[in-house]
C-alpha cells in the first residue's frame, strides 16, 4: 500500500468501526495563542479531551497535517520533516484499551500488511509513589496479539532511556515497559511529577518498527526501541487518558477514560515498503524525481538538498492553501524560512530559475484528490511561492551588490576568483554578515559561501560577530513574543494601564457584539495605543465596530470599579466562568480581575490576568493637562493577522 492508500484504508477502518471522520484543522490553530502551527494530531482536539463535547460525537477519526518548525535543521536525514500527517482515532468516554490496541494492531498487520515480527511495543512501568501502576493490562493485551500470530512477546522492564542503553535487547523481547519520560502523557511536558493539577493525563503504549539496520553505538552501547540510531521508527501511540491529577503527588481514575492515538502517515508507509527512508514513500518520492529530471543530479549524491527541497516545499504549500503568506513575522516568517532554505539548497543542485513553478504543482497533484482545499487554492498556491521566488532572488542580487560595494574591490576580486586566485584578505566581519541576513534575507549558511565566491576570506572571528548578533535578534523575539503573549505589555506608567485596561472592555465587547467564539490571540500594548488580535473568521463589519466602540465607552462612563480576587485555578475557570487565553498555563492559583458598576450584581468583565490595571474606568477619559475634552475609546483599524485571526488597533484620544 502508498501512503495515499494508508490514508483512506485507515479512515475506513474507523469509519466501519463507529467513528466520525472529521476535517483536517488548518496548520494555524484558531484556539491556541501560545503556538505558531498545529504540530500534533491531537491538538485540535484538546478542548474535547478535557471535557468539551464535540458536535460529532464521541468517537472521531482524521488525518491532520501537521508542521513543527523546531524540526527545521533537523531536515536532510532520512526520517526528520517539519511538514507530516497524523492518523488518528478519539474515544472521548466510550471505548478503551480492550478496543484500542487490537484495532492497532489488526490495522497495521491485516490491512498495511506489515509483518507482526517486526513490530516491538512499549508500556508504562507505573509510578508506585504517585499510587499510579504498571499498565499490565496493555501489555497482556499485546501479548496476546503477537503469541495468537505465532510471534514471540517477551515483556522486559527498562525504565529509563538510559537504562535502556546499559541493557539493551534480549532475545525474544518484545514488549518494554518504560518510566514516564517515556511512556506518560501529559500536557506539554512528560511524567506524572510535571502534571499541572487539575489535568487529565495517563499510560501510553507505542508502537516501532524495526528496519533491522545495524546499531550506531555513538547513541549507546546497546540498541532498544526507543534508541535514536534510526534500527527503530516509532509509527503510533496509543494514549490511555485515565487520570486527573487533584494534587501534588495525588492522582484519581477518571469516571470516563479517553483515547488519543496518533500514526505517523509517512513513518507508517516507510514500514510498509520496509525502508527507513521516508523520501522514498508516494508523498515525498515524486518531487524527489522531479528534482533529479530538473537537476539533472542523482539522489544518492545529493541526498540532503533533495530532502530539504521536498519536506519544505511541502510545508510551504500547505501553509499557502491555509492562507499563510511569506511575511517577516510569525507563521509568515517560518514560511519565507521555509521557502528560502529551499531555494538555497537549489543553488546547490543549479537550479537557479521558474523552481516554484515546477516543483509546487506536483506537490499539489500529490494531495488535491483526498484535499478538496488543495485543488480549489492551486493557482493561488503557485502564484503566492513563485512570487516570494522572485522577491528572494531580487533580493540576493541586491546583496551581492551590496557586498561588492562595502568590499569595494568588485572587479578585481571576481577577476582573482575566476582566475582561481587565493582567497584575498579583507575586512569582512560578522557585521557585515549579519546585515546580509537581517537585511537582505540571506540564509547564513550562503551569506559565507557568496563572500567566498567573491574571493574573500573571513577572519576566524566568522563567525563569532555573527552569533553574537544573532543571539541579541533571539532574545529581542525572545521578549517580543513574551509581550504577544503574556499581556503585551510594554511598561508599566498610567497609560500603560489605561491601555491595559482598555483591552478588557473590548475582549468583552467584541464577545457581546461578535459572539463567545471570539478568543484572545494576543496583544501589544505600549503608551500611545493598544493592538488586539482575536479568532474570527470574517472581516468585523463598520456597524460592528462601532457597536464595540459605543460599548467600551458606555462602560467608561459608568466609572466601573476595577478589582482583582485570587481563586484556584479551576474554580476561576469552570466554576466561576473567568475569561482566560485558551492554552494558557497557570498555576495552583490565579488572579481574576472584574469592572463591575456600583448596585450591579454581574461584571462587565471578569478575565484572568496579572495586571496591573487602573482602579476605576472613568480614569481611561481623563484629559490630557491643558484641555477639558474628555477622551474617548477610538478604533483605528480592523484588519487580517492570519488565517482566521482579526486585528484590531484602538486608541484613547
Amino acid at each position: 500500500m502508498n501512503a495515499q492508500d494508508i490514508r483512506k484504508a485507515y479512515l475506513k477502518f474507523f469509519t466501519d468501526r463507529g467513528h466520525q471522520v472529521i476535517a483536517r484543522a488548518p496548520l494555524v490553530p484558531l484556539n491556541d495563542p501560545t503556538t505558531l502551527f498545529t504540530g500534533s494530531g491531537m491538538q485540535p482536539l484538546l478542548p474535547f479531551l478535557l471535557g468539551d463535547q464535540h458536535p460529532d460525537g464521541i468517537r472521531l477519526a482524521d488525518s491532520q497535517t501537521c508542521l513543527r518548525a523546531q524540526d527545521i535543521e533537523e531536515v536532510g536525514d532520512n526520517r526528520h520533516t517539519t511538514f507530516f500527517e497524523m492518523l488518528g482515532n478519539w474515544s472521548l468516554g466510550d471505548y478503551t484499551k480492550e478496543q484500542q490496541i487490537p484495532w492497532m494492531y489488526e490495522f497495521l498487520t491485516k490491512v498495511v500488511g506489515i509483518d507482526p515480527a517486526k513490530l516491538y511495543v512499549t508500556c508504562f512501568i507505573g509510578a508506585p509513589e504517585f499510587g499510579v501502576p504498571k499498565d499490565t493490562l496493555a501489555a497482556e493485551l499485546w501479548e496476546k496479539l503477537f503469541v495468537d500470530s505465532g510471534v514471540s512477546a517477551g515483556v522486559t522492564d527498562i525504565g529509563s532511556e538510559a537504562q535502556g542503553y546499559a541493557r539493551g535487547m534480549h532475545a525474544g523481547e518484545r514488549i518494554f515497559y518504560y518510566d514516564g519520560s517515556k511512556n506518560w502523557w501529559n500536557r506539554g511536558k512528560t511524567g506524572p511529577q510535571t502534571t499541572p493539577v487539575g489535568d487529565p493525563c495517563g499510560p501510553d503504549s507505542e508502537m516501532f518498527y524495526d528496519f533491522g539496520t545495524p546499531h550506531d553505538a555513538k547513541w549507546g552501547e546497546h540498541c532498544h526501541p526507543n534508541c535514536d540510531c534510526g534500527r527503530f521508527m516509532e509509527i503510533g501511540n496509543n494514549v490511555f487518558m485515565a487520570y486527573r491529577k487533584v494534587a501534588e503527588g495525588e492522582f484519581v481514575p477518571l469516571d470516563k477514560p479517553n483515547i488519543d492515538h496518533g500514526s505517523g502517515l509517512e513513518r507508517i508507509a516507510a514500514a510498509a515498503i520496509d525502508n527507513p527512508d521516508v523520501f522514498k514513500i508516494s508523498l515525498l518520492w515524486p518531487i524527489v524525481e522531479t528534482l533529479e529530471k530538473i537537476s539533472g543530479k542523482s539522489y544518492d549524491s545529493n541526498q540532503p538538498s533533495m530532502r530539504v527541497i521536498a519536506d519544505h516545499l511541502r510545508a510551504a504549500t500547505f501553509l499557502a492553501v491555509d492562507g499563510v503568506v511569506p511575511s517577516n513575522k510569525e507563521q509568515g516568517y517560518v514560511m519565507r524560512r521555509l521557502v528560502r532554505r529551499a531555494i538555497r539548497f537549489a543553488f546547490e543542485l543549479g537550479v537557479e530559475q521558474n523552481f516554484m513553478e515546477q516543483i509546487v504543482p506536483v506537490i499539489a497533484d500529490l494531495y488535491e484528490a483526498d484535499y478538496p482545499e488543495v485543488k480549489a487554492n492551486r493557482d493561488k498556491v503557485i502564484e503566492v511561492l513563485a512570487k516570494e521566488e522572485k522577491a528572494f532572488r531580487q533580493t540576493l542580487r541586491k546583496g551581492l551588490q551590496e557586498l561588492t560595494k562595502i568590499v569595494g574591490h568588485s572587479t578585481d576580486v571576481l577577476k582573482r576568483h575566476e582566475a582561481d586566485a587565493e582567497p584575498m584578505q579583507n575586512d569582512v566581519d560578522g557585521e557585515l554578515l549579519f546585515k546580509l541576513y537581517d537585511t537582505y534575507g540571506f540564509p547564513v549558511e550562503l551569506s559565507t559561501e557568496e563572500a567566498f565566491k567573491l574571493g574573500l576570506e573571513l577572519p576566524n572571528d566568522w563567525r563569532e560577530q555573527f552569533d553574537a548578533k544573532m543571539k541579541e535578534q533571539r532574545e529581542r523575539s525572545q521578549t517580543a513574543a513574551k509581550g504577544t503573549f503574556k499581556g503585551g505589555l510594554g511598561g508599566q506608567t498610567l497609560q500603560h494601564k489605561k491601555y491595559h485596561t482598555a483591552t478588557h472592555l473590548m475582549y468583552q465587547s467584541l464577545r457581546t457584539v461578535l459572539g463567545d467564539h471570539v478568543i484572545q490571540h494576543g496583544s501589544n500594548i505600549t503608551e500611545d495605543r493598544l493592538r488586539f488580535d482575536f479568532s474570527h473568521p470574517d472581516k468585523v463589519t463598520p456597524e460592528q465596530l462601532q457597536a464595540v466602540e459605543d460599548m467600551v465607552n458606555e462602560q467608561i462612563e459608568k466609572d466601573l470599579k476595577v478589582s482583582f480576587q485570587e481563586y484556584p485555578t479551576t474554580v476561576a475557570r469552570q466554576e466561576k466562568g473567568a475569561l482566560g487565553a485558551f492554552g494558557d498555563r497557570y498555576g495552583d492559583t490565579v488572579k481574576v480581575y472584574q469592572m463591575i458598576a456600583n448596585g450591579d450584581d454581574t461584571p462587565f468583565s471578569f478575565e484572568i490576568c496579572g495586571g496591573p490595571h487602573v482602579d476605576h474606568t472613568g480614569q481611561l477619559a481623563v484629559p490630557d493637562v491643558g484641555s477639558n475634552t474628555p477622551k474617548r475609546f477610538k478604533i483605528k483599524k480592523e484588519e487580517s493577522s492570519s488565517s482566521g485571526i482579526r486585528r484590531i488597533k484602538a486608541v484613547l484620544s
